[in-house]
């Protein structure tokens, strides 16, 4: 009866310490942040951020892209899987606090010697040569969280979960922003070639003339020479410009699950309209849209459960046991109920003393772990705002850029008619035509170059808001 009460005695002082925390838990840091990005004035709270992707992006065939790469890409199908895994873990670490219950049924003959004693015994009070053993039952085993071990083990299963969500929605905006970039460096290859074509075009025509000169001797075989040259470098950007576009649309189609080949798109570059000025939102909306960002504040649900579970395995450990069934020597009384029924029950408390102080570095290094778990997530908030005002700035400075280039390439192509005429009537030579050719050749394909970084820009700042997931 005393063993009795010292044990409840301790059963009762470790559930009393059951409601003292061992650790408190650990706030997550507190960012520094902006007011606004770049100083811009704040027009809404979530800015375009908030925008489905379907509503931000105008062009239809880009649509077919995305909803594909969405469906059939094969990192997002492997992600969707990383999602079933961890909710089956979820699901399992519920039962964590359910007891352990274990069936079991066993029957054995023992034959002794019959020389020693068991084998005399035997055959003493059994009058047989063997002896029998008949038992069936169940035993339950429970471990009392009494130091929060089990509630944390849950609690990272659980934030492991949803991390790996967070790391669908990472992908995905990843993929919207990789398929549109892609979609309008196509674009931009369609208008370049659009370019090249008609330049050749018109070196062609020049050429003619310059032979036409050459026939009849107002001009030098150097001419004719320069003038076939510019034709062949025109003429060699359009196998250049074709290689690209078909290795653009085969990284497409691979980025969208689908095997290569041709994209067949109707929109050209000049067809891609956004409205003139954007709104990023404030940056504190930004830290809740963007999903690196949540993923890292889960990094510190989990590094906080991990460093209360060190924590927990220095202190004493409770396990309740209760076994029960039947047991009989003979068969015949296997059922004799209730006077085959046994039954046990104990409780053990384990108390970790020297290990080596493997248990007390496990815990240092816990901690040490959560510390490097909030430098990174400072770092991903630094580097997420540096995206954000790194697409601000590259959005206003490419479109001051593409104003004039713009003018340039309409100054140049009213230099090339004119340079033409005069060189019709005799009254330019051919090397000012060819210059003034060349010179709109590298200005229309540098203004389409900087159309689709604009264009570009706009997708990174999206995608560094958090836009595109749902």
């Amino acid at each position: 009866m005393k063993n009795y009460n010292r044990i409840t005695l301790m059963i009762g002082l470790l559930f009393m310490a059951a409601g003292c925390k061992i650790s408190a838990d650990v706030q997550a840091p507190k960012p520094e942040l902006p007011v606004t990005f770049n100083n811009v004035a704040v027009k809404d709270t979530a800015g375009i951020s908030a925008l489905p992707w379907k509503s931000f992006f105008p062009d239809e065939g880009l649509h077919a892209l995305i909803d594909s790469a969405l469906i059939k890409n094969f990192d997002m199908l492997i992600a969707l899987k990383n999602i079933e895994q961890a909710q089956q873990v979820v699901k399992q670490s519920k039962w964590n606090n359910v007891p352990s219950l274990y069936f079991n049924a066993t029957a054995s003959t023992s034959i002794p010697s019959k020389y020693s004693l068991n084998g005399l015994t035997t055959s003493q009070f059994f009058g047989s040569n063997h002896m029998e053993d008949y038992s069936i039952g169940a035993s339950l085993s429970w471990e009392a969280d009494i130091w929060k071990r089990i509630r944390n083990t849950n609690k990272a299963a659980l934030a492991a979960y949803l991390q790996s969500d967070e790391a669908r929605k990472t992908l995905q905006t990843d993929l919207i922003a990789s398929v549109s970039k892609g979609y309008f460096n196509l674009l931009m290859l369609d208008e370049q070639l659009r370019v090249a074509r008609y330049n050749t075009a018109l070196s062609d025509s020049t050429l003619r003339i310059v032979n036409v000169q050459y026939n009849t001797g107002q001009a030098t075989s150097l001419a004719v020479q320069q003038a076939q040259a510019q034709q062949l470098t025109v003429a060699g950007l359009i196998p250049q410009l074709e290689q690209e576009m078909a290795l653009q649309e085969n990284a497409l189609h691979i980025l969208t699950g689908q095997l290569p080949g041709v994209i067949h798109r109707h929109a050209i570059l000049g067809d891609i309209r956004f409205p003139d000025e954007f709104s990023a939102g404030v940056p504190s909306e930004m830290l809740r849209r963007r999903p690196d960002v949540r993923s890292r504040e889960l990094d510190l649900v989990i590094a906080d459960a991990k460093l209360g579970i060190s924590k927990a395995q220095m202190y004493p450990a409770l396990r309740i046991t209760a076994s029960g069934g039947a047991n009989a020597l003979k068969a015949s009384d296997w059922f004799n109920i209730p006077g085959s029924l046994f039954g046990v029950v104990g409780a053990g408390i384990l108390q970790p003393l020297l290990q080596h102080k493997e248990l007390s570095t496990q815990y240092k290094l816990a901690g040490i772990e959560r510390e490097k778990t909030v430098i990174l997530f400072r770092q991903t908030i630094l580097n997420a705002v540096g995206e954000v005002s790194d697409a601000m700035v590259g959005i206003e400075k490419l479109k001051q850029q593409y104003l004039i280039a713009a003018k340039r390439v309409a100054t140049l192509k009213q230099a090339t008619a004119n340079a033409g005429l005069l060189f019709q009537n005799g009254m330019a030579n051919y090397l000012e035509v060819i210059t003034a050719q060349e010179n709109v050749l590298k200005s229309e394909l540098d203004l389409a170059s900087i159309k689709r970084q604009e264009l570009s820009a706009i997708t990174d700042l999206y995608r560094s808001l958090g836009g595109g997931v749902n």
